[in-house]
């Protein structure tokens, strides 16, 4: 049993959380005593704490080697979830590893075995492959969003992961759905199953969905036009790529309309500087990634 090395009130404190809110503690509670646990709860509800916090009350500070592996479907979650970690004042390295990022600077971190690794499955498996990543000290396992996973046809590379962890103690999945069959190979048929999704919860407002079609193929005409007519509501739009993003985001704001955009990309003090001109209303309308906005708690939208 690994010394308890950080105090849970300093990384609330650094985080700027004044208490963990019921899903959390529950989590946090259960992962001490279980080996293998399933945890099912909305997006936006606070996960990632519910698995860092766990992580990090388990890494020894004074072990050298990598003690804990996170893995994600997107780079997206993959930058989020490093961000938080960073901010929580450990001092430990953690190592992000995704597709679209240059390999050699990952093989680079990677010469120092980082406390917390954290990556999407194609690229943890290539570096496995490669003798890039030590793996037989990895002793916690968290598999995020991993409905994600399994509809992105990741369950080849996430098999052949799990098959190369042989000293893994402690094992976490987390789902927004319920909807999910977990394959044998994850070894968790005994998993404690925690299930904070709402049961036949009633929508405050009914959801109306409407289609505008564009006669172009350059929708961003039709996207003005749509802005124009709904106001400065709080509004969310939605790109394929962060490519997407920064153009729709820059010509909406050519044509007078004023946004902020976010995506996995960006620097981390940026991407929080974006936020809060959102939220506090100072900007209505964001635009971003579909995965860089899982996660997310912004209350009050009007549009998406």
């Amino acid at each position: 049993m690994h010394k308890k090395n950080f105090s849970s009130e300093t990384i609330l404190n650094n985080l700027r959380i004044d208490a963990l809110n019921e899903m959390q503690s529950t989590t946090i509670d259960a992962f001490e005593k279980a080996n293998n646990l399933i945890l099912l709860s909305p997006t936006g509800s606070g996960k990632t704490l519910a698995f860092l916090l766990p992580i990090v009350n388990a890494l020894d500070a004074t072990n050298k080697k990598s003690q804990a592996l996170i893995i994600v479907p997107s780079r997206e979650l993959a930058l989020q979830i490093e961000s938080v970690f960073k901010a929580m004042g450990t001092g430990l390295k953690v190592t992000t590893c995704y597709g679209g990022h240059k390999r050699e600077i990952e093989e680079n971190n990677l010469i120092q075995p980082p406390a917390l690794l954290i990556g999407t499955p194609g690229r943890l498996a290539d570096h496995i492959r490669r003798e890039n990543i030590t793996t037989d000290s990895i002793q916690t396992l968290v598999l995020d969003e991993f409905d994600k996973s399994l509809e992105a046809g990741f369950v080849e590379e996430i098999s052949f992961i799990v098959s190369s962890l042989p000293g893994v103690q402690k094992r976490m999945l987390t789902s927004a759905t319920e909807s999910i069959e977990i394959p044998e190979f994850l070894n968790v048929a005994d998993a404690e199953r925690i299930n904070f999704l709402p049961e036949n919860e009633a929508p405050k407002e009914a959801l109306s969905i409407q289609i505008v079609q564009s006669p172009e193929k350059d929708k961003i005409d039709t996207l003005f036009k749509l802005l124009c007519y709904v106001g400065a509501r709080p509004s969310i739009i939605f790109c394929n790529h962060r490519e997407a993003v920064e153009r729709v985001s820059q010509l909406l704001t050519e044509k007078g309309i004023s946004t902020t955009f976010y995506h996995g990309a960006m620097e981390q003090k940026d991407r929080e500087v974006a936020l809060a001109k959102f939220r506090n209303g100072s900007i209505n309308f964001l635009v971003t990634t579909d995965l860089a906005a899982r996660g997310l708690d912004i209350p009050h939208i009007r549009y998406i």
